[in-house]
């Protein structure tokens, strides 16, 4: 560096990569600083320059001390150990020490009291919240949250039935015959540690994963439009289970939230999806694969009319970016789990997920959001408009704009015992219908959806008041089809 650079340097000011100190006498002191700095990216540290960045200067005893303590400072006072460079400047004022630190590889960084520093802003704070230290060992490798040992979680959380089907399929051999304890084999497989199943354990065979795994599951929404905080919604469901569990029911929640279109099909068949399925299948189980467990949220699977989200907890891991993943570039998060749930889930790994839903459906945006934490894939729908019969009324809010009612067996019976304002259970009952879930999902949903019934309350589904009944293209569909018998 030279000394015309220095001066550009010390006009900028201090920030994260840059911190100016007229001298330092105490070894402590300087570790932290050094700590900080490999914590966080890396930098360089000014000696001989003051808060203001003006040049204090140092002289040549000055030097000798302050590499003498640097030297101490980072090869005892910090663990583990660091090499910093240094190189001087000379200036008019005199001798600026400039001290290079680079990025840590040997991440968290501690001072002899075990604390670890990192810089904020121009400053250094302490690190003090679990989950930031937890994050800062899972990027040193010193932690991997899929290996951890899910508290409270004994053997007998495991459905030994599903892990046993798993172990015959891919190891060609049954259980009785390893002639080993189902701990013992998930121990040899990295699904446990010491008797007590870890995260990877505990969801991909756990019977019930969300009683000590809460925030591992899918909340799904539909929405009748655009806006995220719309009140209304036309279906959500909180998705748990086991990760195969979780991906079939987000699955069909996709697929019962899109429309179909014909594509040379049959008339009386269900016609294709409007996205391509591999799009949804691809996206979905890398959320699921490669969530990061140290944040506290769920995974969210958000359906508008004009597009579907699908939004991981945690950023992309390390340098990792949108643009690298979209050629098939891939750092794995969560090893273990990836490993097993190759074979579980329709996963292959080796980063071509991406590209390949990329290939099936190229409207997708990738987005690493790194303030808030979490990384969301964008699948835009077509949307087009829907043609309104003269004289009827248009769309109630409730309906997805592209949204072509395809009126199935089911919901043409729903149609046919509606008489006026009916609650649900009416309905339900009117059909002769017992199974409230099925009932929901081939009859209500898709009538709701596709404008042909309506609530009396949209501001409030859930509403103790909620009634249904007919909607104008409701009363032509039934019309309609009653012309043709």
């Amino acid at each position: 560096m030279t000394e015309a650079e220095l001066l550009q340097l010390l006009v900028r000011g201090e920030d994260s990569r840059h911190q100016f100190k007229r001298d330092a006498t105490n070894a402590d002191g300087l570790a932290a600083e050094l700590a900080a700095l490999a914590n966080s990216g890396g930098g360089c540290l000014l000696l001989g320059v003051a808060d203001d960045g003006s040049i204090s200067g140092l002289d040549a005893a000055d030097v000798r001390r302050l590499n003498q303590l640097l030297s101490n400072a980072a090869s005892q006072h910090v663990r583990p150990p660091l090499s910093p460079a240094s190189h001087n400047v000379l200036t008019a004022q005199g001798l600026v020490m400039v001290v290079n630190v680079p990025d840590g590889l040997n991440k968290p960084y501690m001072d002899l009291q075990g604390r670890v520093w990192v810089k904020s802003g121009a400053d250094k704070r302490h690190v003090t919240a679990r989950e930031e230290m937890q994050r800062m060992f899972q990027r040193a490798g010193l932690l991997q949250a899929d290996q951890v040992p899910v508290h409270n979680a004994t053997a007998a959380d495991i459905d030994e039935r599903a892990f046993g089907r798993y172990f015959e399929r891919r190891y060609g051999q049954s259980l009785e015959a390893a002639g080993l304890p189902v701990v013992q084999l998930m121990e040899n497989l990295q699904l446990a540690q010491d008797g007590v199943p870890n995260l990877a354990g505990l969801l991909l065979f756990g019977k019930q994963p969300q009683r000590l795994l809460q925030v591992c599951q899918i909340g799904a929404v539909w929405f009748p439009g655009t806006y995220l905080g719309d009140t209304r919604y036309l279906d959500s469901e909180n998705i748990d289970g086991t990760l195969e569990e979780q991906f079939q029911r987000g699955m069909a929640f996709i697929k019962r939230s899109l429309h179909h279109v014909q594509a040379g099909r049959g008339f009386n068949t269900l016609g294709q999806l409007e996205v391509p399925e591999e799009a949804f299948v691809e996206l979905l189980v890398n959320a699921l694969v490669h969530r990061d467990f140290l944040v506290s949220a769920t995974i969210r699977l958000f359906v508008f009319t004009d597009r579907v989200e699908i939004i991981s907890p945690g950023h992309l891991p390390d340098s990792l970016t949108p643009e690298q993943i979209r050629t098939g570039v891939s750092s794995r998060r969560n090893r273990v789990l990836a490993e097993h749930a190759a074979h579980i889930l329709p996963y292959r790994g080796l980063g071509t997920g991406v590209p390949r839903a990329l290939g099936a459906w190229p409207k997708i945006d990738l987005l690493d959001e790194r303030e808030a934490n979490q990384f969301r894939a964008v699948v835009w729908r077509v949307v087009t408009p829907q043609v309104v019969p003269e004289g009827s009324d248009p769309v109630t809010p409730q309906v997805t704009p592209q949204v072509t009612p395809q009126v199935t067996p089911e919901v043409l019976s729903l149609l046919a015992v509606m008489q006026g304002e009916m609650k649900r259970a009416e309905i339900q009952t009117a059909l002769g219908l017992k199974d409230r879930e099925h009932f929901r999902v081939a009859y209500l949903v898709p009538a709701v959806a596709g404008g042909l019934v309506e609530m009396t309350v949209p501001d409030k589904p859930q509403s103790s008041l909620q009634r249904y009944r007919l909607t104008v293209a409701g009363q032509n569909c039934l019309q309609s089809h009653a012309s043709k018998e």
